[in-house]
Order: C-alpha cells, then sequence, then structure tokens
C-alpha cells in the first residue's frame, strides 16, 4: 500500500527553503523521495514506518503540495506555505529588564519571525525561545552583565538590527535599616541604606509589603513598616531580584500598672518606681509632659525622679520604642502651711 501522510509540521516555512519538516503517518519505510509540488526535498531521512524528516528545498511563493514517493505508489498530499523571508524586526521586549542571573520570561514582538533560528541577549543565545507565530517570540533570557543587552532574532531573512534591548539590573543590597525597631501598630517610617535600588517594586517586612515606599536613589529607599509581631526579615524587590534581609524588630506597646510612692512633694527630687510591661527600650519619662530623668532597671521596672511643679495630679507616661504608655497618675502634695 502507498504510504500516507496525515501531519506536517511546520506548515510553512521561507522561499528560500531550508525549513526541517516532520511528516508524520504511515507506511513510509522504503520511501524514496519526498517532492514539494514538482521539487525534491534538499534531503529526507526516514525515520520510522510512521515519520520523515524532510528539508525543503527553495520554491516559489505559495502552497506546495508534499508527497512521499515510494515502489508502492505515491502517498496523499498535505500543504506546506512557501512564504516570502522578511528580515527580523523586534519592536518591543516584555519585560524590558531583569537580575543578571538570567531566566527572565520574556515576550518578543516584532515582524518576520518564522523560522527563527537563534534569539540573542547581548550576543548570548537565549537559554530557549519558542516562535510563536510571525509577530511574536517567547524566550527565556540567559546571564548577562549588569546593563542594557542588544537583542536580536536571526531568522531566514537576515538578523535584526540592534533596536530593541534587555537591560541586566544586579541583585539589590542592603546594608543597614534605621531606625531598627518600632511599634507593633506599624507606621514607623525607616530607611533602607544599600545599593542597587533603583525601580524597586515592592519592599517587604517578613512576608507583608510595606504600607508604602519611596525610592530616593540607588541606595536609599523609605519605607513605612506594616503592623507585626517579633524580629522581621525586611528585603527590597527589583528587577535584579530579591535582596538580602535586615532586621527590624517589633516592640510591643509600654504599659504602666503602677507607680510606687503615687505621690509626693511639689518639690522635685522625689525617686519614683514605676511598674509595667515592655519598659526595656525606653527613651523618654514625663510628668504632667514635663520630662524626668529616669533609670531602666527592667523590662517591667524603671526608676525616676520627679519634676517639681504645682500641687494636685499630673499623668505619668514612658515612651518606648514600642510607642507611648497609657498615663498612670502621680499626685503632687502642697507643703502643709505654718
Amino acid at each position: 500500500m502507498p504510504p500516507t501522510i496525515s501531519s506536517i509540521n511546520p506548515t510553512q516555512g521561507p522561499t528560500t527553503g531550508g525549513t526541517t519538516v516532520t511528516l508524520t503517518g504511515t507506511g513510509m519505510t522504503g520511501s524514496t523521495a519526498v517532492r514539494f509540488g514538482s521539487t525534491n526535498a534538499t534531503s529526507f531521512t526516514v525515520n520510522s514506518a510512521t515519520q520523515i524528516t524532510a528539508v525543503s528545498p527553495p520554491h516559489a511563493a505559495g502552497a506546495a503540495a508534499v508527497t512521499i514517493v515510494h515502489p508502492t505508489g505515491n502517498s496523499n498530499s498535505v500543504t506546506f506555505t512557501y512564504v516570502v523571508a522578511q528580515v527580523p524586526v523586534v519592536t518591543a521586549v516584555t519585560p524590558t529588564s531583569g537580575p543578571t542571573a538570567g531566566g527572565t520570561g520574556v515576550v518578543l514582538t516584532g515582524s518576520g519571525f518564522t523560522g527563527a533560528t537563534a534569539v540573542a541577549f547581548g550576543g548570548v543565545p537565549a537559554a530557549s525561545f519558542l516562535v510563536n507565530s510571525a509577530t511574536q517570540i517567547t524566550a527565556v533570557t540567559p546571564a548577562g552583565a549588569p546593563g542594557a543587552a542588544v537583542v536580536t532574532v536571526t531568522a531566514p531573512g537576515g538578523t535584526s538590527a540592534p533596536d530593541a534591548f534587555f537591560f541586566y539590573a544586579a541583585p539589590p543590597v542592603l546594608t543597614a535599616i534605621s531606625p531598627a525597631q518600632g511599634p507593633a501598630a506599624g507606621g514607623t517610617v525607616v530607611a533602607l541604606t544599600g545599593s542597587d535600588l533603583l525601580n524597586a517594586t515592592a519592599v517587604r517586612f517578613g512576608s507583608t509589603d510595606a504600607t508604602s515606599f519611596t525610592v530616593v536613589s540607588a541606595t536609599q529607599i523609605t519605607a513605612t513598616a506594616p503592623p507585626g509581631t517579633g524580629s522581621s526579615p525586611v528585603t527590597v524587590i527589583t528587577p535584579g531580584g530579591t535582596s538580602n534581609p535586615v532586621a527590624f524588630g517589633y516592640v510591643a506597646a509600654p504599659t504602666l500598672t503602677a507607680l510606687v510612692p503615687s505621690s509626693g512633694p511639689t518639690a522635685a527630687g522625689t525617686v519614683v518606681t514605676l511598674i509595667g510591661t515592655h519598659l526595656a527600650s525606653a527613651s523618654a519619662v514625663t510628668f504632667g509632659g514635663t520630662a524626668a530623668s529616669f533609670t531602666v532597671v527592667s523590662d517591667t521596672q524603671i526608676t525616676a525622679v520627679a519634676p517639681a511643679g504645682p500641687a494636685g495630679p499630673v499623668t505619668v507616661t514612658v515612651t518606648t520604642a514600642g510607642g507611648t504608655s497609657p498615663g498612670a497618675v502621680y499626685t503632687r502634695v502642697a507643703a502643709p502651711g505654718i
């Protein structure tokens, strides 16, 4: 029985020939020729009874009937379309940037991509590529040096002009965060210092995005901490990748549960023990808004020297990295008259 052809892949190629096509079907063993129209294939290989690979010969633009010649008779025909080879043109690369390590999936848009044999980034072959159509190729970037890399496509019509670029970005690096702690409620504005921070797309505290951030320069970003607890690794994400982490500590808000003593004279000098929680990072103690000198004894105790003031109750507060405590009442008592 004559052979049969059920499919041909690819289904088109340039008029200059040279396209390797795969013919799938039955009864192909012993085939003596593959013809594109009336012209024999430049070469062909019988891979098995169900597959032949053949190289298309030059041909005029348009449809050509592909057949297999066999001692038992010629096969049915399938259509291969010859197209005029165009010099490929790359008009857009999306995304336009990625890490120097490579591995970024990009979409090339343009024309003349049919039969493309190579895609290069700065002269380095793409890690892989797929011709989706005459106007689109998807490719995976190879590793590259920081900076702009010319993107080119090579097809039967030639190699595209160096008009399109992909920008390799160095990975971001963080060296410092200031301040390094803030309240669990969030809202602390921190300055991140490092290198290669331009075009940052996110700042993360653990797995949570910063409430907001601003890229000040290639070496600095300001970001507002979201709510959190404990120690959180802060990272910056740019087209160059994800930075190393720097630690930001969330501090619980301080509380005051007692003052000992809770009253004293209007004159300065009374040593008052403040008892509460989360007091270790205290930065200020006030009596009625007036700053007092103090010593942090532990996370639950501070000793402070009450400043002078008029008789009556005043609110005592402690300010830490976690915020300002609710007030506790200290009462100044006037000296008895004579």
